[in-house]
């Protein structure tokens, strides 16, 4: 584990345990919130100076969207009718890439342990991490629209900012989902394997929502009352998951 990694677990720990003089239920809102960024600043911190997941997914998400490009005809009118699909289906693998690292780099020299020993709740070290992984896949994200943009000859300046509310509501499913099974399957030797699987299941509902919305903005279909419902479906899950997240991940990671 390199030194500077190191360093940044420690400084988590550190600011973790400045909370050991009141227990975990104590916890005023302020110290809860103060807990949530200091630990997705420790994350965001960590991939930054390692930038493993994240150039990793970039890379993915390009070489895929480059391929597809030669697989089908730019103009054609068939791939307005999937382009969302392509779009959703290479932001969800992408982001498996990088939800994979969120718990596993905590299992060298115990880091894991020492979180889970503070008074920190469980569910802000969880909101901490969702808040960071939040954050790489959405980098990863308008990384890989302008390169779609420009393969596949799509235009989406009337619709932009529709596009980016579905893009965040979106990420937000899978950002929850993600983040509890990457706490799941943390010690298990096949998680990079295990994780997509458990996960895309659940997906279904909020990416058959965001790859209709984004196909339809995309074709330049504005957002009115037809697909007004998918966008109320894409909500709704966000805040079902969100909160039976937050209810099961201290058995996830205690146990």
């Amino acid at each position: 584990m390199p030194a500077s990694e190191q360093r940044a677990e420690h400084s988590a720990q550190q600011s973790t345990a400045a909370f050991r003089a009141e227990p975990a239920a104590g916890i005023t809102l302020t110290q809860f919130t103060q807990l949530i960024w200091t630990i997705a600043a420790k994350d965001l911190r960590s991939e930054l100076r390692t930038k493993e997941a994240i150039n990793a997914s970039v890379a993915f998400s390009i070489v895929i969207l480059v391929l597809f490009s030669f697989a089908f005809d730019p103009s054609s009118e068939q791939l307005q009718e999937f382009s969302g699909g392509l779009l959703w289906l290479v932001f969800s693998f992408a982001g498996a890439l990088v939800l994979n690292r969120s718990f596993a780099r905590e299992t060298q020299n115990d880091c894991l342990d020492g979180l889970l020993a503070s008074p920190a709740p469980a569910s802000a070290l969880f909101l901490g991490k969702s808040l960071a992984n939040f954050v790489l896949l959405i980098v990863v994200e308008f990384v890989s629209l302008p390169v779609f943009a420009l393969f596949y000859n799509l235009h989406w300046s009337g619709q932009f900012w529709p596009l980016v509310l579905v893009m965040l509501l979106g990420t937000w499913a899978l950002t929850m989902i993600g983040t509890v099974f990457s706490a799941l399957t943390v010690n298990l030797r096949l998680r990079e394997l295990m994780l997509p699987t458990l996960v895309y299941p659940l997906m279904i509902p909020a990416l058959m929502s965001a790859m209709t919305l984004t196909t339809d903005f995309l074709s330049g279909i504005p957002l009115g009352p037809d697909n007004m419902i998918w966008v109320r479906l894409l909500v709704a899950f966000d805040f079902i998951f969100t909160a039976v997240s937050i209810a099961v991940i201290d058995s996830v990671l205690v146990g």
